[in-house]
């Protein structure tokens, strides 16, 4: 296990950087160039663990992947190029790789086993596994067919007319994958929009996609052709940056070439309602994502009530709004944010454990939880990334403003989605 000390920085961090490629775009350029028939070309890819996950399985279906740091080129031959992987599966940490891949291999006439590493094997898979199920995939494994180890046998899928209980982009795009190459139209209801990043990119691919309100549907049989992938900043790497900028005295930061996705920029809303000073600059659409630039000043922040249908746009910034909530004056509310649960952690339990061992005022609840800001932050402590690469960078951006030390441990998670940020944050420190 890594741990990392962060020592306390109040004289304000100043500078520009361009995070990471988004990961979610990264995986699914990756898995659609794999389908598709042509070459297809990746500018800005993210090399990270779990995003290295998804060409590794590809490589093991016979699909030709070679990877130079932020390029990758895939050789695609359509869905019939891919073969029966010899070895099993391995996702690691993975959740988009894990249910994305399980609607793809749902259409393919062989068997296949999809593994994981332990936070993997906790967490819930048969909310695709059911719907591929009733599609005519063979799926099993722990838990009837919830928990990974997964074995598919796939074949010949009909389309079916699915009504999400959750609002999940990776079930959704699980199903629509499976949709490519079902019999008749396939279609998704969501409880309230998600991430659009496969409709997108698969209409980049050349598929058609009928969009009706929170319907999305798919018409079976359609193929994909190779293309040229221009990956923007990730804004859920470019949010710890955010929050470091509104709450650390005298900082201004400038981040470039960001996805401002409006499925996904839900943190930028929070950070206007509290009343941070945050400028879009340069806007523009670059492979069918919108992107900006964004420059953050310190600001004078204060609490609000965060819920309903902007939760699914910002559910993986939320560990970090928490430690942006802790310096503002108020009540902060976070509600609706069940899902949580169900991340690489408790993203409930664990944002709460860890910031109550900096002194924060922070409680949980069923859905979310309640912070009492503003805290001071007490330093001279350890506290736990838990394996989980969001709460690891949240707990050393927290550490920004304690007031001693602070020695985060298990930093080795923080490579799944952003290797570099403690190089940028030391950048930020030092300019």
């Amino acid at each position: 296990m890594e741990n990392k000390t962060v020592t306390p920085h109040a004289k304000g961090l100043k500078g520009t950087i361009k995070v990471p490629g988004d990961k979610s775009i990264s995986h699914r350029a990756v898995m659609f160039g794999a389908l598709a028939k042509g070459t297809t070309t990746v500018e800005g890819f993210l090399p990270g663990a779990d995003c290295l996950s998804t060409i590794s399985c590809f490589q093991k279906l016979g699909v030709s992947i070679e990877q130079a740091e932020e390029r990758v080129t895939v050789k695609g031959k359509g869905w019939d190029g891919l073969r029966e992987p010899s070895d099993i599966l391995d996702v690691g940490n993975s959740g988009t790789t894990t249910r994305l891949i399980l609607g793809i291999l749902s259409t393919l006439p062989f068997h296949s086993v999809i593994i994981g590493d332990e936070s993997i094997g906790k967490r819930p898979m048969k909310r695709v596994t059911e719907p591929l199920k009733s599609m005519g995939a063979q799926i099993d494994g722990r838990d009837h067919g919830n928990l990974t180890p997964l074995s598919i046998r796939g074949g010949q899928l009909k389309g079916i007319d699915f009504h999400s209980p959750v609002a999940s982009a990776q079930m959704k795009s699980a199903i629509l994958l499976a949709g490519l190459r079902a019999e008749g139209k396939t279609s998704v209801t969501e409880p309230a929009k998600t991430r659009d990043h496969t409709e997108r990119m698969l209409e980049a691919f050349g598929v058609n996609i009928e969009k009706d309100g929170l319907t999305v549907s798919i018409e079976g049989g359609q193929m994909l052709t190779g293309q040229h992938v221009v990956v923007p900043g990730d804004i859920s790497s470019a949010a710890f940056f955010l929050v470091a900028g509104a709450m650390v005295p005298h900082s201004r930061i400038t981040l470039t070439n960001v996805g401002i996705n409006p499925t996904r920029a839900g943190i930028l809303e929070v950070l206007k309602q509290m009343g941070a000073t945050l400028a879009m600059e340069n806007e523009r659409v670059q492979g069918g994502e919108p992107v900006a630039d964004l420059t953050i000043e310190t600001s004078v922040l204060q609490g609000v009530e965060i819920g309903g249908d902007i939760i699914p746009r910002l559910i993986d910034e939320i560990p970090i709004i928490a430690v942006l909530a802790t310096q503002a004056s108020g009540r902060t509310v976070i509600k609706d944010a069940e899902e949580l649960k169900v991340k690489e952690t408790n993203r409930i339990d664990t944002v709460v454990s860890e910031l109550t061992k900096l002194g924060a005022s922070i409680h949980a609840t069923d859905d979310g939880m309640i912070i009492e800001g503003p805290t001071p932050l007490k330093g001279g402590v350890t506290v736990s990334s838990h394996g989980d690469h969001r709460i690891g960078m949240a707990m050393a951006i927290a550490a920004l403003l304690a007031e001693k030390p602070v020695t985060v441990e298990g930093t080795e998670a923080i490579a799944v989605s952003y290797p570099s940020f403690f190089d940028h944050l030391d950048r930020l420190k030092s300019e």
